[in-house]
């Protein structure tokens, strides 16, 4: 299943999915082991499926935060006071 149709399906619905599609994953294991398994692209569908619908089911309105603003650096102010004082401390020796 795509993810808009996933989108579109309600809690109580994904939930039925995902607890469908681990027994179908449960089963696919069962024939695999027995060797009746024909299919085994159904394990990838079935796994992402699953994937799929527990992210959405995990996703609430609001829960993503926007990336906040850098802090700003604070300017050094002491630099150029120190280096004006050392100015005139050498004009008055001359």
């Amino acid at each position: 299943m795509k993810i808009a149709e996933l989108r579109a399906k309600s809690a109580e619905e994904l939930k039925d999915l995902v607890l469908s599609l681990k027994k179908e994953q449960f089963n696919l294991r069962m024939q695999a082991a027995t060797g009746a398994l024909e299919n085994k692209g159904r394990f990838k569908i079935a796994r992402r499926t699953i994937a799929r619908a527990k992210t959405l089911l995990g996703e609430t309105p609001g829960a993503v935060k926007a990336p906040s603003a850098p802090k700003a650096k604070t300017e050094k102010k002491a630099a150029p006071e120190k280096a004006k004082k050392t100015v005139k401390a050498k004009k008055e020796k001359e």
